[in-house]
């Protein structure tokens, strides 16, 4: 009797160990691993990576000079891909002495970049709508061409009118400035069509490939 209960007894505890999930080799069952969530890619501020250069018609930080900037054509006909190459400070240029005290020259490369003739937005009244100004290191706004600076014609930085489909121009733009507006340097702004800025930081010494170029042209 005593060796059937104990054969009994035997019989449930193997029952048992068969049916505890700690059992057999005493090892615990893995864990079932949670669904993460991805991190999504370009998360803002994610990263080295920074922004592409604006979008046509989009406002932007400044961008460095030698930078390009898509902007929308006059009329909003064509995308003019707008780049600042040099600028070049002088007292006087082309036979022209600076009203205020200083000429801040710069040049820029216009390419038209769509099937449509593209063109510079010109500047409204007072120039507050559109085209180019200049942005003192303490905010004052100085429109191009002002002082006698519409006076200074740069030969080969000159390009006017509709820049055709896959071509390209040089231009110039002029602005008389005071000591105080020029010796920071400033940021140069350039408003399309859309009345969006595009604008770009301008060191206070004359920089740029074509620095030798433009004071050789700006001397004859």
């Amino acid at each position: 009797m005593r060796k059937i209960l104990l054969a009994t007894a035997a019989t449930a505890c193997l029952a048992l160990t068969a049916c505890n999930p700690g059992g057999g080799s005493g090892s615990k069952p893995s864990a079932t691993p949670m669904p993460t969530t991805p991190t999504p890619a370009g998360t803002p501020g994610g990263g080295s990576a920074t922004p592409s250069s604006s979008g046509p018609g989009a406002s932007q930080a400044s961008l460095a000079l030698g930078v390009p900037s898509r902007t929308v054509g006059t009329k909003l006909v064509g995308i003019l891909e707008i780049t600042p190459t040099t600028v070049v400070y002088t007292k006087e240029g082309d036979g022209t002495a600076s009203r205020f005290g200083t000429f801040a020259v710069i040049t820029t490369k216009d390419a038209s970049l769509t099937a449509n003739a593209a063109d510079e937005e010109p500047a409204g009244a007072n120039g507050t709508k559109g085209g180019w100004r200049w942005i003192a290191a303490n905010g004052q706004s100085v429109a191009e061409g002002n002082g006698t600076a519409y006076k200074v014609l740069v030969t080969g930085y000159s390009g006017v009118g509709k820049i055709e489909p896959g071509t390209y121009q040089m231009r110039s733009e002029v602005f008389d400035l005071t000591p105080e507006q020029a010796e920071a340097g400033g940021t140069l702004v350039y408003t399309d069509a859309t009345r969006s800025a595009s604008r770009w930081t301008i060191p206070p010494t004359d920089s740029g490939p074509q620095v030798a170029d433009v004071k050789k042209r700006l001397a004859s």
